[in-house]
């Protein structure tokens, strides 16, 4: 597609949306970044100058002007509902970071608004991108580990054991905070992809840090969003088509020093999956895939060809979105449904809803 041809996009949200989604546009044969949003005039300037792209302080400016065919909206979750509503109403495709809404009914409020105006909205589960993830999904597919028995799903990072990083939005539960919204939603979205949808869940959670130091007030602030999640669940057996549902265990901690980061464990009748990272700030560099079969040693898998990436960039982060925005485009342009997308979103969404309905409660949670 000809440089006049590609469809002009806008980018909110100048954190990940700077870093990782506007490099990765600007690789898109089909999109082309065209302008920002930010609410901050100092950044958004600052912002538009380096990147050559018109900016806009008002929401309302950016969603009516006519030149722009999507928004990728890339902002704290607090907002993020009432920017995709307001674009899908001006009639904009959206491609969103999760948490998509604060609860489920958010979501699927979106997925109504989107159904009825014809448009596409993709949902950045960029795990379902990335080569071993998919490698480790046809493995699945094909049956190489026969009826799956058990799964433990370990994602315990560092990113927030250091004391004295200052309080901010992810410090409030009530603004999308913590650990579930941040890890879950991405490690439940993996599950139902590999296996099915949550049957049933029983969870604990907890904030191991309570107070932060807020830049703002200059005063110690509570922090009310949970730092550490371990959940047992059951999942819907899709692949084999059992009445029997798969046990999973998924422990999930943002404040583990020196944490193993994210290793995913399969094991079945006919053999045992591997899929890990100790690489803490890399969804692609540093993740290895290993299989055994029939009581063999564990070997080291490589991803198809047809898997890989064509480019790849020095932050892993990059190449996985470039390939969320591209089925996003070709949806859009194809007009054909866009996976992952909204229903995926609301069904992540509704697990983690229930993981604090069964904290909260100290109760097991069926599914309907």
């Amino acid at each position: 597609m000809n440089e006049e041809k590609r469809l002009p996009i806008a980018i909110a949200g100048l954190g990940f949306g700077e870093s990782v989604h506007l490099p990765a546009l600007k690789s898109s044969k089909i999109l082309k970044p065209f302008a920002i949003w930010h609410p901050r005039e100092n950044r958004l300037n600052e912002s538009c100058k380096n990147n050559g792209l018109i900016g806009f302080k008002e929401w309302t400016s950016l969603i009516k002007d006519k030149n722009i065919k999507g928004i990728i909206i890339a902002t704290p979750p607090s907002v993020r509902y009432q920017l995709a509503k307001e674009a899908l109403e001006a009639g904009k495709h959206l491609l969103l970071e999760k948490p998509v809404g604060l609860n489920e009914e958010e979501v699927q409020e979106l997925q109504r608004l989107s159904i009825r105006r014809n448009l596409i909205v993709a949902v950045d589960f960029e795990y379902r991108a990335v080569p071993l993830f998919m490698q480790a999904k046809r493995i699945i597919n094909e049956g190489k580990l026969g009826k799956v028995w058990l799964i433990k799903l370990d994602w315990l990072m560092s990113s927030r054991a250091n004391q004295s990083r200052p309080w901010n939005w992810y410090s409030n539960k009530e603004e999308g905070g913590g650990v579930i919204g941040a890890l879950g939603t991405h490690a439940f979205d993996i599950l139902h992809w590999f296996f099915g949808p949550t049957v049933s869940i029983s969870s604990l959670i907890s904030t191991s840090i309570k107070n932060r130091d807020c830049s703002q007030t200059n005063k110690s602030k509570l922090v009310t969003s949970e730092d550490t999640c371990i959940s047992q669940a059951e999942i819907l057996d899709n692949i084999n088509g059992s009445d029997e549902n798969i046990i999973a265990q998924i422990n999930l901690s943002s404040v583990t020093r020196n944490g193993r980061g994210c290793w995913i464990e399969i094991y079945g009748s006919k053999g045992t999956l591997i899929l890990g990272s100790d690489n803490q700030k890399d969804y692609v560099h540093g993740f290895g895939l290993w299989l055994s079969q029939n009581d063999g040693p564990l070997k080291n898998i490589t991803a198809d060809q047809d898997l890989t990436f064509a480019k790849t960039w020095k932050d892993g982060r990059i190449a996985p979105v470039a390939r969320i925005q591209n089925w996003w485009a070709k949806s859009i342009t194809e007009n054909t449904p866009m996976i992952p997308g909204l229903a995926e979103a609301a069904l992540s969404q509704k697990v983690c809803d229930k993981v604090n309905v069964s904290a909260q409660a100290g109760l097991k949670v069926n599914f309907e």
